[in-house]
C-alpha cells in the first residue's frame, strides 16, 4: 500500500490546536471531578482549608495545567526579581502569587507580552498580581 501524504493546512493548525486543548482541558476536568468524588467532600474541604482556598477554587485550580505558573516566574524575571529575593522566599507570598497566576484567564496576553518584551510596561493592564508585584517592586531589595 503506497504512503500518501496528508494534506497540510497551515491556516487551520491554530484552530485545531485550540480544539485539541479544549478536549484535553475537558478530560482533565472530568478526571479531577472523578478523583474528588472518590476522596469525598470532607477530605476536599480539608485540603482546600489547608491551602487557604475554597473547595470550588481547589477544583478549578486542579484542572489547570502544571505549566500555568511558569508565566509568573517569567514575569518576575521581566520585572527584575530573582529567585534569591527575600520576598520570594516567603512561602505564603509565593503561594498567593501562584494561586492568582494559576487561575488567571489572561495567559495568552501575558505570554505574548513577555515574548515581545512588553510585559514590564503592560502587566498592570491584565495581571491579577499587578498590585502585589508593584508593592514588592517598591520594597528595598
Amino acid at each position: 500500500m503506497p504512503h500518501t501524504e496528508q494534506p497540510h493546512y497551515p491556516g487551520l493548525e491554530p484552530i485545531l490546536d485550540r480544539i485539541a486543548g479544549w478536549i484535553n482541558d475537558y478530560r482533565r476536568a472530568s478526571q479531577v471531578r472523578a478523583e474528588f468524588s472518590e476522596v469525598g467532600n470532607d477530605e476536599v474541604a480539608r485540603i482546600a482549608h489547608d491551602l487557604n482556598v475554597t473547595p470550588g477554587e481547589l477544583a478549578s485550580l486542579a484542572t489547570k495545567t502544571t505549566g500555568s505558573v511558569d508565566l509568573l516566574y517569567k514575569m518576575l524575571e521581566a520585572l527584575g526579581f530573582d529567585r534569591e529575593d527575600k520576598d520570594l522566599k516567603d512561602p505564603r507570598m509565593i503561594r498567593d502569587l501562584e494561586r492568582l497566576c494559576f487561575a488567571c484567564d489572561q495567559k495568552a496576553r501575558c505570554a505574548h507580552d513577555l515574548e515581545a518584551g512588553a510585559a514590564k510596561e503592560h502587566y498592570r493592564e491584565f495581571c491579577p498580581n499587578a498590585y502585589t508585584l508593584d508593592v514588592l517592586k517598591s520594597r528595598p531589595r
